[in-house]
C-alpha cells in the first residue's frame, strides 16, 4: 500500500467556530470515519495544527496564572495540545472501526521536532496562534503581555511566535515502525514540540516557538520514505487571484510551476503559502502533494479532485 501524510489544517476541528470540546470531538468524528476508511487503501500518518487549541490554552495559562502554579511555557502547550487533538482523533477513528466490528489500531505520538536555536525565524515572529482581534484589542494585548501582534490575511489581528524549520524528527523511527505494523499513527501535531539540541552533549531541550504544522508533516513525509504529502485545507484547491472576481482553481500542476507562484507572492505568507511550500518541497520522482479539503480528499488521492503537484 502507499504510504501517505495527512496534515490536517488548525482550524479541521473548528470548522463553526466550535469552541467545547465535546463540540469539536463531534467534527473530529467525520474526519475519523473517513481516516479508518482510507486506511484500507493507504499507510496513513496524521498530522494536524493546533492554531486555535493552543491559543486557547496559553489564555487559560496566563489567565490562571499564580506564583504558586506559574502558567505553563508555549513549548509545554504545544505538547499539551499535541495529547488533547490527539485523543479527540485517536478516539474518533478507533469508533469508526468498532462501529464496523473491526479492531481499531491507532496511536498518537507525542512528537519533538529539532529545529536551530540559532534560526533567524526567533528574531521575527511570524505565526499566527490563538483567537483573531481588531487592532485595538491586539495592541492592548500585546502591551499587556509582551506578546508580538499581526495582521493575518485579512481576517484580524493574531498574537505571532517564532516559527524556525524543522530540521529532524525524534521519533520518526518509532512512527515509521508503528506504520509498517499496520498502525494509524498521529504525528508531529501542531507542528511538533520544538527543541533544539546542545552543543556538547547533544541533548534535547524545549524552546518557544510554534513549528508549521506542512512544514513539520512534510519533513515527516521526507523521512518515513512517504509516497504522498497532502494538506487538508479548508479550500477544495489551491487558487491564483482567491477571493476576486477572477479567481482560478489549480488541479494538475507541477512543482516547478506551482513553486514559480509561490516566489510571485500569489499566496499569503500567513495561510496557503506554507501549504503550497511543503508540497512543492515534497515532490520528487516517483511522490506527490495534494492540496485540498476534507470533503475531497478520498476523491483527490484518486486524482479526481484537489490541487496535484507532481515533479
Amino acid at each position: 500500500m502507499k504510504k501517505i501524510v495527512l496534515a490536517l489544517g488548525g482550524n479541521a476541528l473548528q470548522k463553526k467556530g466550535e469552541s467545547t470540546a465535546e463540540a469539536q470531538k463531534k467534527v473530529a468524528e467525520k474526519i475519523g470515519a473517513l481516516i479508518a476508511d482510507l486506511s484500507q487503501k493507504y499507510e496513513i500518518i496524521v498530522a494536524h495544527g493546533n492554531g486555535p487549541q493552543v491559543g486557547n490554552i496559553m489564555i487559560h495559562e496566563e489567565s490562571a496564572a499564580t506564583e504558586k502554579a506559574p502558567a505553563m511555557p508555549l513549548e509545554t502547550a504545544v505538547a499539551m495540545s499535541q495529547g488533547q487533538i490527539g485523543y479527540w482523533l485517536s478516539q474518533a477513528i478507533s469508533n469508526a472501526f468498532i462501529k464496523e466490528g473491526k479492531r481499531p489500531k491507532v496511536a498518537t505520538i507525542v512528537t519533538q521536532v529539532v529545529v536551530d536555536k540559532n534560526d533567524p525565524a526567533f528574531r521575527n515572529p511570524t505565526k499566527p496562534i490563538g483567537e483573531f482581534y481588531t487592532a485595538a484589542e491586539a495592541k492592548k494585548l500585546a502591551l499587556k503581555n509582551h506578546w508580538t501582534v499581526k495582521e493575518d490575511a485579512g481576517r484580524g489581528w493574531r498574537r505571532v511566535v517564532a516559527s524556525p524549520k524543522p530540521i529532524d524528527i525524534v521519533e520518526k523511527k518509532a512512527i515509521n515502525e508503528l506504520v509498517e505494523e499496520g498502525v494509524i499513527v498521529i504525528a508531529v501535531g501542531g507542528g511538533g514540540i520544538p527543541v533544539y539540541r546542545t552543543k556538547i552533549l547533544k541533548r534535547l531541550k524545549g524552546v518557544d516557538a510554534v513549528i508549521d504544522k506542512d512544514l513539520a508533516a512534510e519533513r515527516l513525509a521526507e523521512l518515513v520514505k512517504a509516497d504522498v504529502f497532502v494538506s487538508v485545507t479548508a479550500v477544495p484547491n489551491v487558487y491564483i487571484n482567491f477571493g476576486l472576481k477572477d479567481q482560478r482553481a489549480l488541479t494538475e500542476i507541477s512543482a516547478k510551476e506551482l513553486g514559480g507562484l509561490a516566489r510571485y507572492g500569489y499566496f499569503a505568507a500567513g495561510s496557503m503559502l506554507p501549504k503550497v511550500q511543503a508540497a512543492v518541497g515534497f515532490v520528487k520522482k516517483d511522490r506527490t502533494s495534494i492540496i485540498t479539503d476534507i470533503d475531497n480528499l478520498e476523491q483527490a488521492l484518486a486524482g479526481k479532485a484537489g490541487t496535484i503537484v507532481k515533479s
